[in-house]
């Protein structure tokens, strides 16, 4: 009956948040989406709040519900990463860099630089001064660009590292990011029309109307990023006679989800085997799975493509997708403990300001050397995603196109390809935790400094000359 319950609770918040989204323009206009509104209102109702402030009062919700919430986001994250790459036509490297070279090296040198800027603030003020974990610095990427679902998928990891505060944190500055993503996203949108650096939207009033209309009710997806010739026509899903077309597609991803374990399993044996006889430090067995979940996506995408007739519903493979990321963020907002934020505010604070400077340097000083063609339109997805998440990059590449009309979000659907198997909640993002524990926080800040300074000079190199895709 506890699980009903903690279910039952879960899908009432998500309504109510709808509702809330629905009814306070203050919510809508600062997009924050319906599954932080309603984990966010668990939370108060909770015992983390209501139920320290009226402790003579039975709590509406028990501690047992917020326990099965815990465990949640840890299992769903392997559903979002595992769909990340199924129903999609993945080009070959050369097409991919053709069309958004300058982009991959722009993601990739904030991404990068995010590390660097969290792991030398941590060096020399946060360690010396509040005595935090080393782990600390590898927040900013974690929680911005990886999100709210990579916050959550490394609890366990912050766990087994002895750190299991690390996920509220993480989750902390995620719900940060994705609203200052959006308010300085706007505050740059308006800057950039000012300046005249926007193609498509030339006037305030039509930057103002594109934000307006973008605060509808309206869900970017990713048909809106989709390149050439990849269709999420629903006419071409696989026709599976003996089951429910659902139920075969999310099959799909069960199955990547188990090639993913049996290949981290392999690794973790291989290094058990290989590296610790040699005295190496343990770093695979403490890497979660969703990133080779990811991995175990593309090749499952590539025998499908290989030996199977038809397409996957790639819309289908979204909304089990977005299904799983809703459930996700409204368990790990109702389940966190706000004792370890609040003990922690002043150091996380200065980090999450760091983390927001270094992205929007880059951004304002970056963007207009790296991508001379549409820089401004193809910039600021990348800034939003950097701050928030995918979609709030979507957001504002929607407010300053609206109508498609330059190859910003076709050179953003391909430069994925080539930015989250890595970062962003791919295999390093999931490593960088072990690996700061392991060597500690200076062969991390070299390691990290010397690859954002390759990107940036191949993002500059790049920017050398414009480029039409």
């Amino acid at each position: 009956m506890e699980q009903l319950i903690s279910f039952a609770w879960l899908g009432l918040a998500l309504v109510v948040g709808r509702l809330l989204r629905g009814w306070i323009p203050a919510l809508r206009r600062a997009f924050i989406p319906s599954s932080i509104i309603g984990g966010l209102l668990l939370l108060l109702i909770g015992p983390e709040v209501l139920g320290r402030l009226l402790p003579g009062i039975p709590p509406l919700i028990t501690s047992g519900s917020v326990s099965i919430w815990s465990t949640l986001p840890g299992f769903l994250i392997n559903v979002v990463f595992a769909a990340l790459f199924l129903g999609k036509v993945i080009p070959g490297l050369k097409e991919i860099w053709r069309k958004a070279g300058p982009q991959v090296a722009f993601s990739h040198t904030i991404a990068w630089g995010q590390y660097v800027v969290g792991f030398a603030i941590t060096a020399l003020v946060l360690v010396p001064l509040f005595g935090v974990e080393p782990m600390f610095g590898a927040l900013i990427e974690i929680g911005f660009i990886g999100g709210h679902g990579t916050a959550a998928g490394l609890g366990q990891t912050f766990a087994e590292l002895g750190w299991p505060q690390g996920q509220d944190l993480a989750l902390g500055v995620a719900t940060i990011g994705v609203l200052m993503g959006v308010l300085t996203g706007i505050v740059l949108v308006n800057w950039g029309v000012k300046r005249g650096h926007t193609r498509a939207v030339r006037t305030e009033a039509e930057a103002e109307n594109d934000i307006a209309a973008a605060g509808e009710e309206h869900d970017t997806t990713e048909s809106e990023i989709a390149p050439h010739g990849q269709s999420d026509d629903p006419k071409q899903t696989v026709r599976v006679e003996s089951m429910e077309p659902m139920t075969f597609h999310l099959a799909y991803i069960g199955a990547s989800i188990g090639i993913g374990a049996l290949l981290l399993a392999a690794l973790v044996f291989l290094e058990s085997l290989l590296l610790q006889p040699l005295g190496a430090p343990e770093l695979l067995g403490h890497v979660p799975l969703f990133p080779l979940a990811m991995v175990g996506g593309i090749i499952v995408q590539k025998i499908h493509s290989r030996f199977f007739p038809g397409d996957l519903d790639r819309v289908m493979i979204l909304r089990l997708q977005g299904a799983a990321l809703d459930l996700l963020i409204v368990s790990a907002l109702a389940s966190l403990t706000l004792s370890a934020i609040a003990e922690a505010w002043l150091p996380l604070l200065l980090l999450i300001v760091a983390g927001i400077v270094w992205t929007v340097a880059c951004f304002v000083f970056l963007a207009p050397r790296m991508m001379k063609d549409y820089w401004f339109e193809r910039g600021i997805g990348d800034f939003g995603q950097s701050l928030g998440v995918t979609a709030t990059g979507l957001l504002l590449m929607r407010i300053v196109d609206p109508k498609s009309q330059t190859p910003a979000f076709e050179a953003f659907g391909y430069k994925q390809l080539l930015f989250e198997p890595l970062v962003g909640g791919g295999l390093f993002t999931a490593m960088s935790v072990p690996l700061v524990f392991a060597f500690g926080l200076v062969p991390m800040l070299i390691v990290c400094s010397v690859i954002m300074t390759i990107w940036i000079v191949i993002g500059l190199l790049l920017g050398r000359e414009p480029k039409t895709s």
